[in-house]
Formats: structure tokens, C-alpha cells, sequence
């Protein structure tokens, strides 16, 4: 299972990532940021590497939205969590995958970043708290893993930068905070980041995300600001990771993890 942020589904496309995607042959990736309509996917990106996919789209053109492509046929499909809110800005599509002896969901979700300003932070923190309890609503109903760029860097481990961003979106003690909530064993928490759960201890190879600025990509200064995030009896199944950075496809890498699971 594959999670990445596109930065635009036709730029990616562009850039060879159904190639990719046919050469690795996932049983599903969560795609993130396509930034496109109904319009421009019906045709043309509605199947890649013939899975055929599940979006959850923006009103505004160009921005956010996100997909699940899938080999196999979900059982449902749930568009949006947050109608009086997020939903309008396209941030999270369910595909569940249930058989009469579980319920599965698979989740791919975009996480707003609060870097341009107090009042995108502001809805930043909004967001948090609406899909936590979104989430733990979830976990006491079903297994999921909830795969996405949820523009949170959790650790020192997971950014270049870590001193001189403490203050910036994406690394504020609020932000880290939750993450430590949503992963803490509490009522309040108990998901895993399975990532982490493979590979606690690594700095460099961990990023995921690079800035356009400089050299940043270059030199390695990135942000692990992608995630595979499942509930316990999920995450036990992972048995492999891997973040991809032989091909540029966007300014995020494709951040894959194995599970000894049938859809």
C-alpha cells in the first residue's frame, strides 16, 4: 500500500508516475493533492495502472483533493468527514473493505498546512481536532489505516531543521502534541505510526518532503510530513517500508508499506 502526495495529478502524470505505479504493482495507493475536478480526472485519471480510483475533490479549482486507486472493489466508499468545514476543501476519502468476518477501511487524507498564515494555522488546529475524534470514533467501529501527508513532522528525527523550526507550521509544540495524543496508549489515543513502528531510529532516510526553495532536495533538507497511520491489529501486519527517491514525481516521495492483508 501506497501513499503520496501528487502535487498535481497531471504535473505527476507528466513525470512518469503511472509508470511507477504499474512497475510496483501496490494492491492500492492513497493519492493526496491531485488538484483537479470531476471534469479533468473522468477519462483520463479515473484509472491508473488499471485500478480504477475514488476521490473526494475540492470546490476550489487546482486545489487539494485526494484519491484511493484500488485493485480491488471496495465495499463502500465514504466521501468527506466534516461537512460544515473541511469537506468543501476535498481532504479525505474512505474506501472500506468489509467481509462478514471484519471491517476494514483504508483512508486517504491531506492534512491542511497552516504555513501561509495565523488563519490557515488557526484551521489547521480546527482540522486536528475534528479528525481526532473522528478517528477514535473510527477505531471503536473498525481497523483502518489512514494513509496521507498530514503535514505534521512528529520528532526531531523527522526534519533536517528540527531547532529552527520548533516555532513554524508543521513542527509547533501544539502540532506534536497531537500526534503525541493520537499515538499515546490512552482512550485518547492507541493509533500507531507504522512507519516508526518499522524503522524507529532513522533520520536522513526518512523524509518525504522537500521545499522548492534552494537546494533543499539537493542536500537532503526535508520533512517526513507522510505517513502510514493504522490502528493497532493493522500495524501488526505491516512487514515492510520503503520511501522511493529514484524518480522525482512531485516534491513528496511515495512512502510504501507492506501488510500481510487481503482486501
Amino acid at each position: 500500500m501506497t501513499s503520496l502526495n501528487l502535487n498535481g495529478i497531471r504535473s505527476a502524470a507528466s513525470k512518469g508516475v503511472e509508470d511507477w505505479i504499474a512497475a510496483t504493482g501496490p494492491d492500492c495507493i492513497c493519492v493526496q493533492e491531485v488538484k483537479a475536478q470531476a471534469v479533468d480526472i473522468e477519462g483520463k485519471f479515473d484509472t491508473l495502472a488499471g485500478m480504477p480510483g475514488a476521490f473526494h475533490f475540492a470546490q476550489k479549482k487546482g486545489y487539494s483533493g485526494v484519491g484511493i486507486y484500488s485493485r480491488h472493489e471496495p465495499s463502500d466508499v465514504i466521501v468527506g468527514f466534516d461537512p460544515e468545514e473541511f469537506d468543501a476543501e476535498g481532504r479525505y476519502v474512505e474506501a472500506r473493505f468489509d467481509t462478514p468476518a471484519r471491517k476494514l477501511s483504508i483512508i486517504s487524507s491531506y492534512f491542511p498546512s497552516g504555513s501561509s498564515g495565523e488563519d490557515r494555522q488557526a484551521a489547521k488546529f480546527r482540522f486536528l481536532a475534528k479528525m481526532h475524534s473522528h478517528l477514535m470514533r473510527l477505531k471503536g467501529e473498525r481497523e483502518f489505516v489512514l494513509c496521507g501527508d498530514i503535514n505534521i513532522a512528529h520528532r526531531k528525527e523527522d526534519l533536517k531543521n528540527w531547532r529552527s523550526n520548533q516555532k513554524n507550521s508543521g513542527f509547533t509544540p501544539e502540532e506534536r502534541a497531537w500526534m503525541d495524543m493520537l499515538l499515546a496508549e490512552t482512550d485518547t489515543g492507541g493509533i500507531k505510526d507504522v512507519y516508526r513502528c518499522l524503522q524507529p531510529d532513522t533520520t536522513d532516510t526518512c523524509y518525504t518532503w522537500w521545499s522548492n526553495r534552494g537546494q533543499a532536495y539537493a542536500n537532503n533538507v526535508g520533512w517526513r510530513l507522510d505517513y502510514h497511520l493504522a490502528t493497532p491489529a493493522l500495524a501488526a501486519l505491516a512487514r515492510a517500508e520503503s520511501i522511493y527517491k529514484g524518480e522525482k514525481f512531485s516534491d513528496h516521495a511515495p512512502v510504501t508499506v507492506g501488510y500481510d492483508l487481503s482486501l
